[in-house]
């Protein structure tokens, strides 16, 4: 009985010198990341969370129509450092984001930039440190 409860102890020790399992985290492979284009709407909502921060803007379709885009952010910490807060953006609030549209032609990208109304931008990552 001593021999199997040893074996048990040496396996469960081991797993202590085993690396922590990495998070997973998606690529930016389902956007065309060399591609910009630049949509103007009202904001519906804005998303401050982890991973990602979301803004859903009500954007005119050029045919009468209205379409929901969803523009996925980078992560509230680099944001943040960026200049952005929770209340960066309001309901009801028109914008012009400039994105990287999503391959399967869904109304969605990812964020490069956003212009408020007033002409303040909203960078997707704070400036370089020398």
């Amino acid at each position: 009985m001593r021999v199997p409860a040893f074996i048990a102890c040496a396996v469960l020790g081991s797993a202590l010198f085993l690396p922590p399992q990495a998070q997973a985290h998606h690529s930016n492979s389902a956007f065309y990341v060399t591609k910009v284009i630049t949509i103007k709407g009202v904001v519906k909502e804005f998303k401050w969370s982890n991973p990602h921060v979301w803004v859903i803007l009500t954007v005119d379709d050029g045919k009468g129509n209205k379409v929901d885009w969803k523009a996925e952010g980078r992560p509230p910490g680099i944001l943040a450092r960026a200049g952005w807060t929770p209340k960066s953006l309001q309901p009801g609030e028109t914008i012009t984001i400039d994105l990287s549209p999503a391959k399967d032609d869904s109304a969605s990208g990812l964020i490069a930039r956003v212009t408020k109304e007033d002409g303040a931008i909203l960078a997707n990552a704070p400036p370089p440190t020398e």
